[in-house]
Order: C-alpha cells, then structure tokens, then sequence
C-alpha cells in the first residue's frame, strides 16, 4: 500500500522540528482550501499567505519553491489519505482470502462503487483540487502531475488491477487477458457519468439516481466480464 499519512506524519516529526511541522501543516491546510476554491493557476501566494495568517517570507521559510511547492504538498497530502481511505474499503469488500460468492459477486461490486462514491463527499476539498488539476493541466507543473499520480491513482490502480485477478482467479470474472484494462473500466463505469454530471461532487445527484448509476455501471462491467 505504501506509506500511509500517520507513518508520513512521524517520519517527519523526527526529521523536522514540532513547532515548524505544525507551521507547515497549518500553511498547508490553509492552502487545501485556497487552492480547491482558486485552482493552482490563479491562486496567489499573496492569497496563500493570508489565508494561513502569515507573511509570505515565512511561507517561502517553510516552502522555498513558492506555490508549486506547496500545492505540489498539498495534493500528495490530501491523495495519500484518498488512497488510504479507497485501499481500505477496496480491502474490506475485496478480500482476496474470501472471494464472494458468484450470486453475491454483483453486490459487492456495487457496495464497492458506492464506497468509491462517497469519497467525494468524505474528500470534498481533494476533489476540488482533482477538478482544478483537471482543467489546468497545461498550468500545473509536470513535477506536481507526476506526484499526484504516484501518491494516489497509480496505487489505487494496481490494487484494483490486483483485485480484479484474484476474482478471475476465484472463477467469477473473465479479464480478457488484461486486468489493468479491466480494472480502468470498472472505475470509468462506476464514476465517469457521476464525476461529469456532478463536475466532481459540486453539484450532487439525488441518492437513488446517484445509485441507479452506480448499479447501472457495475452491471455493464459484468456483461463484459462476468465468467460464463
């Protein structure tokens, strides 16, 4: 799974000192929201600073590299618990140990959709920077890019990827030769309509539509998957 944000946390309380961690964290998530509502490219580090109530020397004291910087921590911050939170109901749902029962295979993969789903709501301000990295892609540094995907989606990914194979291993799903491919299609299925009409939560469905997409998404990946 990687590091999780508590083993982040204390690495870093024995490699920086207490009262300047705490100044991060707090420039930090000051930030979180600054950046969620102005997106990275029309944020200021003027704004920045103002929201976290401090000068912008001391911000750049805690970040040298300025904006790029600190968004870069904000969005690998805030990706790291998004991946904690999905690797852990992926887990809770999927256990490899305990394949489900193949008249019970579409229940879970639809308790599962609904568990991605509510993340949206539980990480309002991660996806509000999801949505802002979407839309300026050509304004946020690569480094930034590359981080975000390290830190969240590309873990997710394999443990999906992951979860998929065992279940064709359990005789439940035939992957086509490519439990990647299967797995980025379980996710498009289940999020894509929802992450377009919503514009990532902004604007939320009523609940039953909201889960007739979710059912809908899972039983199209079934016709495709589904072992004979």
């Amino acid at each position: 799974m990687g590091e999780t944000n508590e083993s982040r946390l204390e690495r870093a309380r024995g490699e920086v000192p207490p009262r300047k961690l705490r100044k991060q964290m707090a420039i930090a998530s000051a930030a979180c929201t600054v950046f969620g509502r102005e997106g990275y490219a029309r944020a200021s580090v003027d704004a920045l600073a103002a929201a976290a109530d401090v000068s912008t020397r001391t911000l750049y004291n805690h970040f040298p590299g300025g904006k790029a910087q600190l968004f870069q921590t904000v969005v690998t911050w805030t990706s790291s618990e998004v991946r904690d939170a999905q690797l852990a109901r992926l887990n809770a749902v999927l256990d490899p140990e305990r394949p489900p029962h193949p008249d019970d295979l579409e229940r879970d993969l639809v308790s599962l959709a609904r568990a991605f789903h509510r993340l949206m709501t539980d990480y309002a301000n991660h996806f509000a920077l999801v949505r802002h990295i979407h839309a300026e892609a050509d304004h946020v540094p690569p480094e930034v890019l590359k981080a975000w995907h390290e830190a969240g989606p590309e873990p997710v990914g394999r443990a999906l990827t992951e979860a998929m194979a065992h279940l064709e291993d359990a005789g439940l799903l035939n992957l086509h030769g490519d439990a990647g491919v299967a797995a980025g299609h379980f996710t498009a299925l289940i999020s894509h309509r929802i992450i377009q009409t919503t514009h990532y939560g902004v604007q939320p469905l009523p609940e039953p539509e909201t889960d007739r997409l979710l059912r809908a998404g899972v039983g199209a990946f079934l016709r495709a998957y589904r072992a004979a």
